[in-house]
């Protein structure tokens, strides 16, 4: 099995056309994030991101058991906390996305939208590290991201494995486990998609497995609908091809490739996989 954990949507798919992708990259779940990097949708505008919400529940109607959607909110606009309460009540709206820029994970306007996020338990899955676009990435490192531990209900994931802060994502991955909470009760996880240049990944992936562990580690494509399932399937094979030069087990590669995004998003097969 494998579940894709983070695919974007950009406006101009069809739900056909996302299902057969994955069916030919081999993903059996796939969570999408409304769009947000595509004209019309911008970060900046939030009437944009209201009707993005909107359309990717539309694009999920009916196929729930394989497109979780993730809604996205700006904390910037005043009024994110009610729209994340109004994307909460659209069908197959399961997660949160947010991306910090022009504002920090700490901030009084982040919190306001976390409250609601955990009092609808929507996971959020967050932008960690640097932009590949230029932004500063001065708003996404991965200590500052510590402010979720305010919000005990809530759960979170570090996309990118914060690149090029992988040392301090660990960190703060690791203060779970030096508190005896395990990784399914942990509130991170760190999503490995993109992330670090090809001659960092075998030393950045090797650290992440030695010191947060498989379990909190989840498969990620990052890439862009509408697109063809082989574009999808070169994400998985280059993960799959440093898990061979890593020598990792298949307990932890099932871990990586879909039991943690299971467990992270208390799907029904997380409960079936452990009893397995």
């Amino acid at each position: 099995m494998i579940i894709d954990a983070h695919l974007h949507t950009s406006g101009r798919e069809k739900s056909r056309e996302v299902l057969q992708a994955l069916d030919d990259a081999g993903v059996d779940i796939a969570f999408l994030l409304a769009p947000f990097l595509t004209d019309p949708y911008s970060l900046d505008d939030r009437n944009s991101l209201k009707a993005g919400n909107r359309y990717l529940s539309r694009l999920i109607e009916g196929h729930s058991d394989r497109l979780l959607g993730f809604a996205v909110v700006n904390p910037l606009h005043p009024q994110a906390a009610e729209d994340l309460e109004e994307a909460a009540g659209l069908p197959g709206i399961r997660g949160l996305k947010m991306v910090p820029t022009g504002w920090f994970p700490y901030d009084d306007c982040a919190h306001r939208v976390y409250e609601v996020a955990a009092r609808f338990d929507l996971p959020v899955l967050f932008h960690s590290g640097i932009f590949i676009d230029g932004r500063s990435g001065r708003f996404c490192r991965p200590a500052f991201y510590e402010a979720i531990r305010d919000h005990p209900r809530l759960r979170a994931t570090l996309a990118h494995l914060g690149w090029p802060w992988c040392d301090e994502a660990n960190a703060v991955g690791l203060i779970d486990r030096i508190n005896g909470v395990s990784p399914p009760d942990s509130q991170f996880r760190f999503d490995i998609s993109f992330g670090p240049p090809p001659i960092y990944r075998e030393e950045v992936f090797r650290k992440a497995l030695d010191v947060i562990g498989p379990r909190s580690m989840q498969f990620g494509s990052d890439r862009f609908l509408p697109c063809s399932g082989a574009h999808i399937r070169g994400a998985i094979e280059e993960v799959s091809d440093l898990l061979d030069l890593l020598d990792v087990s298949s307990n932890d590669r099932e871990a990586i490739m879909f039991r943690t995004a299971a467990e992270w998003m208390r799907l029904p097969l997380a409960t079936s996989l452990e009893m397995a």
